[in-house]
């Protein structure tokens, strides 16, 4: 319903585009979109809560490749209430990306592609911390067997 559609664009799942007239578009992408976010609370029983924070837990600063500085100050990166693009960016990179083109926002319209950044980034850290620990470090000189 028209309804439920601008609830989703209000609580941040779907950014929609607009004619100079103010009337809503849908794309392809936005169509998938929905699809998800059907799927996610009719099938798989998640809450609009629970998809915002799905949405917040996505790797934005990994996928940008945002500096320490601007995650330091990043509201996104601090927060885990909703996707990236649902915060006002002012001192970062993301400032001047539009948001329903940005790649963190393209990824999200697809719920597999959700769960396999946040593999890929636990995968990259857990690897990291492995490299920098003491029984790392024995391991790769041959000390332990």
């Amino acid at each position: 319903s028209v309804q439920t559609l601008r609830m989703y664009e209000t609580e941040g799942l779907i950014i929609i585009s607009k004619t100079e007239g103010n009337q809503r578009i849908y794309s392809d992408s936005d169509i998938e979109r929905l699809r998800c976010i059907r799927k996610a609370i009719n099938e798989d029983k998640i809450s609009i809560g629970g998809m915002k924070r799905l949405h917040g837990m996505i790797p934005c600063w990994d996928i940008i490749k945002c500096s320490s500085e601007e995650r330091n100050v990043c509201p996104a990166y601090k927060n885990h209430l909703g996707g990236c693009w649902t915060y006002k960016h002012e001192h970062s990179v993301c400032a001047e990306l539009d948001c329903r083109s940005c790649n963190v926002y393209k990824l999200s319209s697809d719920c597999g592609h959700i769960k396999e950044q946040i593999k890929n980034i636990t995968l990259v850290h857990h690897e990291q911390l492995l490299e920098h620990s003491p029984v790392y470090d024995e391991v790769a000189a041959g000390a332990v067997s």
